[in-house]
Formats: C-alpha cells, structure tokens, sequence
C-alpha cells in the first residue's frame, strides 16, 4: 500500500480537513478521491461530514446579521477551551 493511501486511511485529521474543504468547494479530484476512500471505512468521520454540512445548512441561512454573544457566555466558553488546550 503506498504512504499517501495508509495517510489517508489512518489519518481523521487530514479527513476532516478535506471534509471542511469540500464544503467550501475547493477540493480536486485527487482529494475527493482520498476523501472517498477514508469515509468508506471511518463512521466516526462520516458523522462529522454529516455534522458539518448541516452547521454549514443551518448558518447560510442567517446571511450577514450581527450575532453578539453575550460576555458570560464568551468568558465560559474561553474557559472550557483554555482547559482542553492545557489537558495535553
């Protein structure tokens, strides 16, 4: 098996990497096709495209409002990721 295809294979990052960028419409038809392979065997990565694409959905629909999270929710949420950041 060649390093490209076992880096795709084993790889959820590079998957959800390539998953944002078809979304976004960039992705070649080489990716696509390491994409393709990667979801065929990874439920885990086939639920997060799920996931994204209706975030994705559900956020065009908004257009350009001005959302403002409120400062308690901002801090908190700061919070909760400084910690997971610091985990490691």
């Amino acid at each position: 098996m060649t390093s490209a295809l076992k880096n795709i294979i084993y790889n959820c990052r590079q998957a959800t990497f390539l998953i944002e960028k078809r979304i976004a419409g960039k992705i070649t038809a080489a990716e696509t096709l390491q994409l393709h392979v990667h979801l065929a065997g990874c439920s885990v990565c086939k639920i997060y495209q799920q996931q994204s694409i209706l975030i994705n959905k559900v956020f065009v629909g908004f257009g350009n409002a001005d959302f403002k999270l409120d400062e308690a929710f901002k801090k908190t949420l700061t919070e909760k990721i400084e910690k997971e950041i610091n985990k490691n």
